[in-house]
């Protein structure tokens, strides 16, 4: 009898355990991203300074005298004293709906809300004021998350609301829903260092904006927008130009732009600064693609996976001594690369989870790694004059440049 029992259960537990089986073959986790709705009154009226927030989700950095300022993604920017980089303190927080990129000349910080250009006088920090504001200047400037399979929009009023950014969240969904087209809209995306001249701050290799001289250039997926800045409180709107597809971030040297997109690096001379005009460019896989250029050569991250592509994760080192014709020297495998900085003979690159790497490059193209910084995740670094800053998972860290390595100094935990 318990002999008849066993195989009776044995028999019930197999059933229901294909049963599990089964169902969990229909069922996959995606990565959801909803809308963040607010009224197009809330939006005109979203600048604001008040005291220090935790940080939601870190994004972009920038260096401006002696502090430190970091985008929190669509939401505005944290500012930090920085007078003493071994002690760093938060001291304001810039509400601007829909912000994800700034840059700073002379006491006046530009920053996107959106389609619309903000300008603030930050020539007293602890009474910021806005100046000015351009409506609809930067009309491709609709920022996506790229990591996001699922969009559910829900309902929006258009004519009253505008959408400001996205929040995103892991969720089960049956597979064969997923392919309802009111839910799956991935195919949509494919529609989708310090210069001379004032005062001027610094952004990481992430940015898409760059102040060179009197012109303030912001790319988005199509276009250069050019805007001529020296009246630095009244910016000027000058012709945009097309530049190519899925442009994600601007670098400058000299008298050129390099142009990060997901298809390769676009390279555009601006000797003439109000009409950038092309010079030639790199091709690569479709990947997320940040460059930092020193001398003869630029430095390319490419990050494979998800929305970012197929091509597999790696840093690859360009020759641009012929600017006219820029060639591969070498691809270095990392795991999954984000910003990346040049600093005399040094070469950081931020590799996501698996942490920051440091190489010699000066015997380029060859690397020779000097520290690697692991069990912390990293998203993109500023290689300042004295330190390096690096922004990563809500946390600002810093480290003093050694002989042949770097030391942290300090981390600031943004939360």
């Amino acid at each position: 009898m318990e002999k008849k029992i066993l195989v009776l259960i044995a028999v019930f537990v197999t059933v229901f355990s294909s049963c599990d089986d089964d169902r969990n073959e229909e069922f996959a986790d995606y990565l959801i991203a909803r809308p963040l709705v607010i009224s197009r009154t809330e939006f005109a009226n979203s600048v604001d300074v008040i005291s220090p927030l935790p940080i939601d989700e870190s994004g972009k950095i920038y260096a401006y005298q002696d502090y430190v300022f970091i985008n929190d993604k669509y939401k505005g920017v944290h500012v930090i004293d920085n007078s003493n980089p071994e002690s760093p303190q938060k001291i304001a927080f810039i509400k601007i709906a829909g912000n994800v990129d700034i840059s700073i000349k002379d006491d006046f910080l530009f920053a996107d809300s959106i389609t619309d250009l903000i300008i603030l006088d930050i020539s007293d920090i602890t009474n910021i004021e806005q100046v000015n504001r351009l409506e609809n200047v930067l009309p491709g400037n609709v920022v996506f998350p790229g990591e996001a399979q699922l969009f559910e929009w829900g309902t929006i009023d258009y004519q009253n609301e505008i959408i400001v950014g996205w929040e995103t969240v892991v969720e089960r969904r049956r597979i064969e829903d997923v392919a309802q087209p009111d839910i799956f809209v991935d195919e949509a995306f494919n529609d989708a260092g310090p210069t001379s001249g004032g005062d001027t701050g610094q952004g990481g290799s992430l940015a898409r904006f760059k102040i060179v001289d009197d012109y303030l250039y912001a790319v988005d997926s199509h276009q250069i927008n050019v805007f001529e800045i020296s009246d630095l409180e009244n910016p000027k709107d000058l012709e945009d130009v097309f530049a190519g597809f899925d442009i994600e971030t601007i670098f400058n040297r000299g008298e050129h732009l390099f142009l990060g997109s997901m298809r390769g690096m676009y390279i555009y001379n601006i000797s003439n600064p109000a009409v950038p005009t092309f010079v030639s460019e790199f091709q690569h896989g479709t990947a997320c693609d940040p460059v930092v250029v020193d001398d003869n050569y630029a430095y390319v991250t490419l990050r494979g996976g998800n929305f970012c592509g197929a091509t597999e994760s790696g840093l690859y080192i360009i020759d641009i001594t012929q600017i006219e014709t820029p060639e591969l020297k070498v691809i270095y495998p990392m795991d999954e690369p984000y910003g990346l900085g040049v600093k005399g003979n040094k070469l950081f690159v931020c590799d996501g989870a698996s942490g920051l790497k440091v190489y010699d490059k000066s015997e380029i193209p060859d690397l020779e790694q000097l520290n690697h910084f692991k069990d912390i995740v990293t998203f993109d670094v500023i290689p300042l004059e004295e330190h390096l800053l690096m922004v990563g998972d809500e946390v600002l860290y810093q480290y003093e440049y050694l002989n042949d390595e770097i030391r942290l100094i300090s981390s600031l935990n943004l939360n």
